[in-house]
Order: structure tokens, then C-alpha cells, then sequence
């Protein structure tokens, strides 16, 4: 099983190498591969150290399967020639999410829709799989209707020159900027560019990409937050069902659906933090109450590793799949 990892310097790629190594994933090979002034770079993975490729080089050594984390522009132009070579490419950029000839999976909700045809596999927004992950099995009890999330979102989601500025910020040092703003005791109501209907890039992502994977018919409404935090991302959700409930059977339904982890014990303070997901490939879970102004509406607060669950770990979860089920 020969791995390539494209994007392998940056911080999803380091992170897909981190997780392919805890979770053991049967490598035989690894391919680290990025842009032309990184080649010949090193990367560890399980105590050696392997050289940084040049994509058409990746090709060539024909790898069963590419994780790719190297923006948009790279993955419109490159899924395809790895693709066409019969390697099956998992990527974590938006290009191919929302074309209607590409899967768009998260596998705790939709991995059955795989076929070993699937040679490009969309890897959805880090902030959509958080939130799509906590509400599909509650969707399949009450039937959702409409979901209202906010969110505060890491500066890991932005990269490294972000964490960059933020901690040069903290330090009084000036530096180069992710954003037009300071990010360090600050807020930014903004992640990626504005669209034509005044909601950003971002927002139109969470709206659509769930709509895709969960139900057509549900209607998503989104406001993404830029907060100076590292462990993750945090949601605030308000959802509206066709069917009323019981709390109790939400957070039973919550306490055994895979991937989440129900932190919803405010009488000691127990709620999900960016801190305590960092590092982790749950899904947690926690402020679960009553939406007390309409019937049928529940409020929540969902948090995740946007670097993990949000993208490394799915994409490999993929792989997984794939592996058990010897489509790759």
C-alpha cells in the first residue's frame, strides 16, 4: 500500500503523516510530495525520514492512493493526471465538493456511497464535517428542517502564517498578516471572501456541503468567525426539526452515535472547549437544550479538531474504508 501525501510541508499534510501513523495505517510506502521549491525536503513518519517528491514524480511511483492538501488550484490540476494514472485521489481543498460527478463523504454518514469507480473523493470543509457528524443521527430520529450555526473558528484553519501572526501579536512582534486585521484579542467576522449574496465563501460551503451530504431539502443558514484560539472549532447550533423530542433520547441518541462524544454536564461545568479537542478525532458535543421560543428547535455547541476530524483524519477514515472494503 504506497501513500502519497501532497501538500506533505504543510500543516493538514504534517497532520494526515501524524495520523497515518497512529492510526497504523498499513503503509508499504511513503510518498511526501509538495511544490517544486520543497522537493528534497525531508519528512519523518515512523522514525525515518523520506524526501519530498515533485508531483509528476509522484505519479510515476504510483501510489494506491493520494491524500491531498495542497489548495484548489493544485488539486483542479492534478487530481485528474493522478486520477487518469488509476490512483485514487482523497482531497481536502473545495475544489471538487460540490461537482456532481464526485462523492462528498464523511464516512461515519455516507462512505457506502463508494465504489472502487470513485478515482477523485471530496473531503468536505473542516467545519461542515464537525457539524454534519453531530446532527445526521438526530436528523434520522426527528428529521431536520433548518439549521442555524455560528462558528469560531480556529487559525489553524488559515495555516501557518496565521498561527504565525497571531503568536507574533501575542509577543509584540511585527510580522507578515493572514488577515486584514489583528486576530490576537480580537474577532473577525470574515473566512474567505465575500460572495455575491453578502455571506463569505465560507458560509456558502457549511450551507451546501450539508445539504449534499445529510438532505437536499434541509434549509442551512451561516455565520463563520475568525477567533485567535488553536485546539479547534466551535458551533453554535440552533436546529429545528420536523418532529418534536425528548432530551433525554437526544443525548442518548448523541452518547452512541459514532465519532461524537457528549460533554453535557453543566451542573459540573462540563461542556466541549478547542482545548480539550485538540489533538483528538471526536466530535464533541455539549449545551444540549430546548430552543425555548419555537417548538421542535434544539440549541447545541459543537467542537472539533479542524486539522484532525476536520481533515486529516477523514481523509485517512476514507482510506480506511476503501482498504476494508478493497476498493483500492
Amino acid at each position: 500500500m504506497k501513500v502519497a501525501v501532497v501538500g506533505a510541508t504543510g500543516l493538514v499534510g504534517s497532520k494526515m503523516i501524524q495520523v497515518l501513523e497512529e492510526r497504523n495505517f498499513p503503509i508499504t510506502a511513503l510518498i511526501p510530495v509538495a511544490s517544486e521549491k520543497s522537493v528534497g525536503k525531508e519528512v519523518s513518519y515512523s522514525g525515518k525520514k523520506y524526501k519530498v517528491v515533485a508531483m509528476q514524480t509522484a505519479i510515476d511511483m504510483k501510489p494506491n492512493v493520494a491524500l491531498f492538501s495542497a489548495g484548489g488550484g493544485t488539486s483542479l490540476e492534478w487530481a485528474p493526471k493522478f486520477a487518469a494514472a488509476g490512483i485514487t485521489v482523497i482531497d481536502n481543498s473545495s475544489a471538487w465538493r460540490m461537482d456532481e460527478t464526485k462523492k462528498l463523504v464523511v464516512p461515519e454518514i455516507n462512505a457506502g456511497v463508494l465504489t472502487a469507480t470513485d478515482k477523485i473523493i471530496a473531503n468536505p470543509n473542516c467545519s461542515t464535517i464537525q457539524l454534519v457528524v453531530a446532527l445526521n443521527p438526530l436528523h434520522k430520529k426527528y428529521t431536520i428542517q433548518r439549521i442555524v450555526v455560528s462558528t469560531y473558528q480556529s487559525v489553524t484553519g488559515t495555516g501557518v502564517k496565521a498561527v504565525d501572526q497571531m503568536m507574533n501579536e501575542r509577543k509584540g512582534i511585527k510580522g507578515e498578516m493572514a488577515y486584514p486585521y489583528p486576530i490576537d484579542l480580537n474577532v473577525i467576522p470574515q473566512i474567505d471572501v465575500f460572495t455575491d449574496n453578502g455571506y463569505t465563501k465560507e458560509e456558502m460551503k457549511m450551507v451546501n456541503e450539508t445539504k449534499k451530504i445529510m438532505d437536499k431539502n434541509i434549509r442551512v443558514t451561516a455565520t463563520t468567525v475568525r477567533i485567535p484560539v488553536m485546539g479547534g472549532h466551535s458551533e453554535s447550533v440552533n436546529v429545528e426539526f420536523e418532529n418534536d423530542f425528548d432530551l433525554n433520547d437526544v443525548r442518548s441518541i448523541l452518547q452512541t452515535a459514532p465519532g461524537v462524544v457528549l460533554v453535557d454536564d453543566i451542573k459540573n461545568l462540563k461542556y466541549p472547549m478547542p482545548m480539550d479537542a485538540h489533538d483528538k478525532d471526536e466530535v464533541f458535543v455539549g449545551r444540549i437544550r430546548r430552543d425555548e421560543t419555537q417548538p421542535n428547535t434544539l440549541n447545541m455547541w459543537i467542537v472539533s479538531d479542524n486539522l484532525r476530524k476536520g481533515a486529516a483524519t477523514n481523509a485517512i477514515q476514507i482510506a480506511e474504508y476503501l482498504m476494508a472494503k478493497k476498493l483500492i
